[in-house]
C-alpha cells in the first residue's frame, strides 16, 4: 500500500503494547492531512485490549446477529491501534472545510497522523477559546457522556426530551469517578439536577470530585447506597436516587447503582463490563422496586432522536460544558502528560497494576509538524 508512514501504539501481544509503523494515504479531493498534537488514553479500554480480556478477545462477535458467542469470530494479535481522543493540526487540506493551520479533534487512535476525510469521519473544530488540550474530549470522550444524559431523557421524557429531560430536578448520583463518572456529574450538575453525589471507592478520585464542587461518597465496601438514600427522602418507603447513570465497568458499581435508587428510579448505565455480574442479584431490588436499566452506547442516540441529534450535536454539548469548566477539569482531571514514545510504557504498567496511583487522565504529547 502506497501513502504516508505513520507511527502508532498498538500491542504486540498479550501484556506488550508498542509502537508500530502503519500507512496513511494521500490526501485526495475532499480531504486533508491531520498532525496529531494530543491524544488522550481511555484507561478502561486500552487496558483491556492490552491484556485480551475484553470480550472480542475472549468470546466473538457476530456481526450480523450482533452477538457474543464461542462460534462469532475473536479478535486477534497484533492489536493495529488503541485510543480514539485526539487532537491534531491541519497541515494540507484539499477541502475548504478544514483550513491549513486548524486545530480539529477526531477519533482515530495513538498515531502521528491521519489522512481525515470529513465525509467520512467526524471531525470537530477546536475553537481558539478552548485549550487545545482540552479537545481530546471532543470527539468522542464528552460525547459519550452526553449520550448518556440523552438516555435518561429518552426515558424518562419521551424522544422529544432535550439533553436536561432525565437530569432537570431530579436527584442523580453517578458511580465511579473516572473521566465518564466526573465528565457525567458535571453534565448532570449544569443541566439542572436537584442533586448530584459520586460514588467512587478510590480515595484519590473521591478528592478530585470534591476539588470539582461534587458530593464524593465512598463506596470501598458497597455501602453507598445507603448514604444516598439516607440523604434523598421523598416519602415514607420511597428513598434515593431518580437517575443513576452508572460509569464503571463493574459489577459491584452495577449493584450500587441498582441499590440506590428509589422505587422505578433509572440506570443508565455507561459502564464496559469485561466479565460476568456474579454481585448484581436482580431478584432483589431491581425486582421489588421496578427499576429500569438502559445501555447507553456511543454507537447510537436513543430510537428516534437520531433527527435531532445528528452528527456534531453531542459534540456541541461537550464543547458547552468545556468552555464552562474546562479550566477545572485540566486542574483536577488531567494528570499525567507524557511524550508518546513513553505511551508503550505507560499503558504496560496500567496492565500489569504495577502503578499505586494510576492516572486520572493520560495524555499523549506529540511535537508540532515541523
Amino acid at each position: 500500500m502506497t501513502g504516508r508512514v505513520v507511527r502508532s501504539i498498538g500491542v504486540a501481544e498479550p501484556g506488550r503494547p508498542v509502537v508500530l509503523e502503519d500507512v496513511e494515504p494521500e490526501p485526495g479531493d475532499g480531504q486533508a492531512w491531520v498532525h496529531t498534537l494530543w491524544s488522550g488514553i481511555s484507561a478502561g479500554t486500552e487496558v483491556a485490549q492490552v491484556r485480551g480480556t475484553d470480550p472480542h478477545h475472549q468470546v466473538g462477535w457476530d456481526r450480523e446477529l450482533r452477538s457474543f458467542s464461542p462460534a462469532g469470530r475473536r479478535s486477534g494479535y497484533p492489536v493495529g491501534g488503541l485510543g480514539y481522543m485526539e487532537v491534531g493540526r491541519v497541515t494540507e487540506s484539499r477541502t475548504s472545510a478544514l483550513a491549513p493551520g486548524s486545530l480539529v479533534a477526531m477519533a482515530y487512535g495513538h498515531r502521528t497522523g491521519r489522512c481525515a476525510d470529513p465525509a467520512r469521519a467526524a471531525v470537530v473544530p477546536v475553537p481558539d477559546d478552548l485549550d487545545p488540550l482540552l479537545g481530546i474530549y471532543l470527539a468522542q470522550m464528552g460525547p459519550i457522556c452526553v449520550n448518556g444524559l440523552l438516555h435518561a431523557a429518552a426515558t424518562l421524557a419521551g424522544p422529544g426530551a432535550g439533553i436536561d429531560g432525565g437530569v432537570r430536578d431530579r436527584h442523580v448520583l453517578v458511580t465511579g469517578a473516572g473521566v465518564v463518572g466526573l465528565f457525567s456529574a458535571l453534565l448532570a450538575v449544569r443541566h439542572g439536577a436537584a442533586g448530584v453525589v459520586v460514588a467512587e471507592p478510590v480515595p484519590e478520585r473521591r478528592a478530585a470530585a470534591e476539588k470539582l464542587g461534587l458530593v464524593p461518597v465512598d463506596d470501598a465496601d458497597g455501602g453507598a447506597w445507603r448514604a444516598v438514600k439516607t440523604r434523598w427522602r421523598h416519602g415514607p418507603g420511597d428513598h434515593g436516587a431518580d437517575v443513576v447513570l452508572q460509569c464503571r465497568g463493574h459489577d459491584t458499581a452495577l449493584a450500587t447503582a441498582l441499590k440506590s435508587l428509589r422505587p422505578q428510579g433509572l440506570v443508565v448505565d455507561l459502564g464496559f463490563y469485561q466479565g460476568g455480574a456474579p454481585h448484581v442479584r436482580l431478584g432483589e431490588e431491581f425486582h421489588h422496586n421496578g427499576l429500569a436499566l438502559v445501555c447507553a452506547q456511543i454507537s447510537r442516540v436513543p430510537r428516534g432522536m437520531a433527527d435531532a441529534w445528528p452528527p456534531g450535536s453531542l459534540a456541541a454539548v461537550t464543547l458547552d460544558l468545556l468552555r464552562a469548566r474546562g479550566e477545572d477539569l485540566f486542574r483536577h482531571v488531567v494528570t499525567d502528560v507524557v511524550d508518546f514514545e513513553d505511551g508503550p510504557a505507560l499503558l504496560a504498567d496500567l496492565a500489569a497494576r504495577r502503578r499505586a496511583h494510576p492516572p486520572l487522565q493520560a495524555v499523549l504529547r506529540f511535537p508540532e509538524p515541523g
